[in-house]
């Protein structure tokens, strides 16, 4: 259900302060079995790259984190030809170094949500692989990125996501941060396993905007500081983002295309 001539080679799902990309871009209005995705598609260029952006909750953030149409965003970038997402998110920081404004490419990701639909495969019993949620490439292609910025990332983590729209409680951290794990989040799933689904390369890319409630001491975390130390690094996530967009390789050599080998699925890919 894609729009003849808006293909892109790469997607970008913009989280919290990111609602736009690519300059001199034109919008696509996409429709897919699973409903309207979060807004229209902006498709532009990146140097050699088609690409292809969507804005998790909206442009006018309208879509709480736990009525994203996660389903039909993915679906309707794959529809559009796009193979590798690259998903920037905002996160709270559940270790004392992980302060605000530091970034991290997650490699593992845990799942405390509850309420959301977390497959294409709604018939027929299918299996598919998911015990490295993230695209090694994309991975490595992100901190090479940030690296020769300057950005000092931090290469692997657990991300745990939940519900939302409330942030955790002091306990909840604990909890959280006790178990070994580095951030939190309330979008990245199932975002990376509806990619992984339909065999795309997904890489989440996390800007720490505050100390979970259980690390930092005094003050709870509001909405209004997230917002702001995610505005006062827009530019830097924006940069770091494009320039992983020119250094994914297109052929992709990883695993993530041959997800579905030996799979029959009981719907038809676009």
């Amino acid at each position: 259900m894609g729009t003849p001539g808006a293909r892109a080679d790469v997607g970008v799902i913009g989280g919290s302060g990111l609602y736009s990309l690519v300059d001199d871009a034109h919008e696509v209005d996409v429709d897919t079995p699973f409903g309207r995705p979060s807004d229209a598609v902006a498709v532009g260029r990146v140097g050699d790259r088609q690409v292809a952006f969507l804005p998790r909750h909206g442009r006018d953030h309208r879509h709480p984190p736990h009525a994203i149409p996660y389903r039909a965003n993915v679906w309707a970038l794959r529809s559009l030809g796009v193979r590798q997402i690259v998903a920037p998110c905002a996160v709270g920081g559940l270790r004392p170094e992980l302060g605000p404004g530091t970034f991290v490419v997650p490699d593992q990701l845990v799942d405390r949500t509850t309420r959301r639909v977390q497959t294409f495969y709604d018939h027929g019993a299918v299996h598919v692989p998911f015990a490295d949620p993230y695209c090694p490439a994309g991975r490595a292609a992100v901190v090479e990125q940030a690296r020769a910025a300057g950005l000092d990332p931090v290469d692997g983590g657990t991300m745990v996501v939940v519900d939302g729209p409330r942030f955790s409680t002091r306990a909840e951290s604990r909890w959280y941060a006790a178990q070994g794990w580095s951030l939190v989040n309330m979008t990245g799933h199932p975002e990376a396993v509806l990619a992984r689904e339909l065999a795309l390369c997904f890489t989440a890319v996390a800007l720490v905007t505050d100390l979970d409630a259980g690390v930092a001491v005094g003050d709870t975390v509001t909405q209004a500081e997230v917002f702001r130390v995610f505005a006062e690094n827009t530019e830097r996530m924006r940069a770091l983002v494009l320039d992983t967009i020119a250094a994914l390789y297109l052929d992709r050599p990883c695993p993530c295309p041959r997800a579905l080998d030996g799979i029959r699925l009981p719907i038809t890919l676009p």
